[in-house]
């Protein structure tokens, strides 16, 4: 039976971190921020998403968080808090390595994008925790 409890706590985890991930992250990129990548990014930005990349990075990063931070520590501030430094560590590794090599990448979008996925990684792996121990 313990067998059975941890594999529905791993898919708790997940099923929970998508779930905020998806939420959180569509409405920063489809509400709140749409306006501010637009503008600072202009050109560089595809008229619609490539849905098949961008599927394959939700899978891979919201798996990530959940094996590095929901499976390796506990409570839900320590995990959070682990998820806020991966977030930083893989936000902060695409912006910057975005700003360094792309015309047009800005040190505004940089930022805030970097401080974004800080919060929305740290929010993802805090759901992942609570739903894996509810």
């Amino acid at each position: 039976m313990s067998g059975y409890t941890a594999d529905m706590n791993w898919i708790a985890a997940l099923v929970a971190a998508a779930v905020t991930m998806g939420v959180l992250d569509g409405l920063w990129l489809g509400v709140v921020a749409k306006g501010l990548y637009r503008r600072e990014l202009g050109g560089v930005m595809r008229d619609s998403p490539n849905v098949v990349a961008a599927a394959l990075f939700y899978v891979l990063y919201v798996v990530g968080v959940v094996v590095i931070a929901v499976g390796q520590f506990e409570g839900i501030g320590t995990v959070a808090l682990v998820g806020a430094g991966l977030g930083a560590l893989a936000y902060g590794t695409y912006d910057l390595t975005s700003m360094a090599t792309t015309k047009g990448y800005t040190w505004t979008i940089t930022v805030v994008d970097l401080l974004w996925g800080t919060a929305l990684t740290a929010a993802v792996a805090a759901a992942g925790e609570w739903a894996s121990t509810w």
